[in-house]
């Protein structure tokens, strides 16, 4: 079964972007790994619309989201394994995890998602493929 595509006015990463800001005085510690939350746009590209309170659950089940901010020591592999074996992430790249291993914040208005780095699952192409 094919994924749900949306339909989105706005790209979602420059939406993203846009709602949070300069976040240039944040920083985090060792492996963490931070996400802005994906949340779904109002209407598919079927034309089926979701309602407010099925979007509004992406911001505490969601397990899809933007990486906004890497520790110094995320995914460097430490001397005693190769967990990652060359796996990596970027700020900019859509990724995908279990929601309970998230801490969940708030930052300037958008709902992240703070994580160790091997809790992050995978990449994605788009933030539409996994929910």
């Amino acid at each position: 079964m094919p994924y749900m595509k949306m339909t989105h006015a706005v790209d979602p990463k420059k939406e993203i972007w846009d709602q949070i800001g300069d976040i240039n005085d944040i920083s985090l510690f060792n492996t963490q790994v931070m996400v802005a939350l994906y949340v779904r746009p109002e209407k598919t590209a079927s034309g089926l619309f979701l309602a407010a309170q099925t979007r509004d659950e992406d911001k505490w089940q969601g397990k899809v989201g933007l990486v906004i901010k890497k520790g110094p020591q995320a995914f460097v592999e430490g001397d005693d394994s190769a967990w990652f074996d060359g796996a990596n992430v970027e700020v900019n790249d859509w990724v995908y995890f279990r929601h309970s291993d998230a801490w969940l914040v708030t930052v300037h208005g958008v709902t992240c998602a703070i994580l160790k780095d091997v809790n992050i699952r995978g990449k994605l192409a788009s933030p539409d493929q996994v929910w």
